[in-house]
């Protein structure tokens, strides 16, 4: 499978699980959540599930149950967690067991499992005491899968909608679209390493890329952009002008546009195989 290679990094300054009412304000529109919000490779799904050493899988941050019924079409059982009971009882409704509680003080009442995975959410989880818990619940030789989807614009949509944001929010902490996101998310991806190796559970951090794109049409992108933790948290009025200038940017690209993704994964297999 396609990797990268590993580097070592110190814990990263900027610590998004600090910040658990921004991991809380998903949950205000869960069905337009499942409904924009990508889905992961089958590649990613495929290889996680062959790298784990059976088919129970717990989702960490399940939220709607994106990935949850992706790993559970693969041939999983799957249980989620999230800290959102509106998140998972959309989850429940799809047909995935879930429970609510902040991974940290999860119970899991004597459960093991053969897969601890977190799509998009492992960057609300404190990374250390997350990979401590995770390692409790994993069995001999379980695996630990932190992914994140990462947008890889072409050169004309991020100028295009890196003018917008500079126009609507030039007050904002930082532009998305500004620079590589994949080194905006190194931090999560060192983070999440260095949580595993801090642990002391775990073997040699590995991280997988798994490259994909989608089409969008400018309806679906504006739908998958109220989706954010940021944009979410807008003021109506700055909301709005963000979305009519997102628009127009899209309409002046033919109404449509294809973002490439790079699916990233960070995991590690638990130590102790026997």
């Amino acid at each position: 499978m396609p990797t990268l290679p590993p580097e070592r990094a110190p814990m990263p300054a900027r610590e998004p699980h600090r910040h658990r009412g921004a991991a809380e304000s998903f949950g205000v529109d869960p069905e337009r959540y499942d409904r924009a919000r990508p889905r992961y490779p089958d590649a990613l799904v495929a290889a996680i599930v062959a790298a784990a050493p059976g088919p129970d899988v717990l989702d960490v941050g399940v939220g709607t149950g994106i990935a949850a019924r992706q790993f559970r079409a693969a041939g999983c059982r799957v249980l989620g967690v999230d800290v959102d009971a509106r998140m998972a009882g959309f989850a429940r409704g799809g047909g995935i067991e879930a429970e609510v509680a902040t991974f940290e003080s999860w119970d899991p009442a004597g459960r093991t499992f053969d897969a601890v995975v977190a799509g998009q959410t492992w960057h609300w989880i404190d990374p250390l005491a997350g990979a401590v818990k995770a390692a409790e619940v994993l069995r001999p030789g379980g695996r630990l899968a932190a992914f994140w989807n990462v947008f890889q614009p072409s050169p004309e949509a991020a100028d295009a909608f890196s003018e917008v944001y500079r126009r609507v929010l030039p007050d904002a902490p930082r532009n998305p679209w500004d620079g590589s996101a994949l080194d905006g998310y190194a931090p999560l991806f060192d983070g999440a390493a260095d949580g595993m190796r801090q642990a002391g559970a775990f073997g040699e951090p590995e991280r997988w890329r798994f490259d994909w794109e989608r089409a969008y049409t400018r309806d679906e992108w504006l739908d998958q952009l109220r989706t954010g933790g940021d944009v979410g948290r807008l003021p109506p009025a700055a909301l709005e002008e963000l979305l009519t200038g997102v628009g127009a940017a899209i309409d002046a690209m033919g109404g449509a546009f294809t973002l490439r993704y790079a699916a990233v994964v960070v995991t590690a297999a638990r130590a102790d195989a026997a």
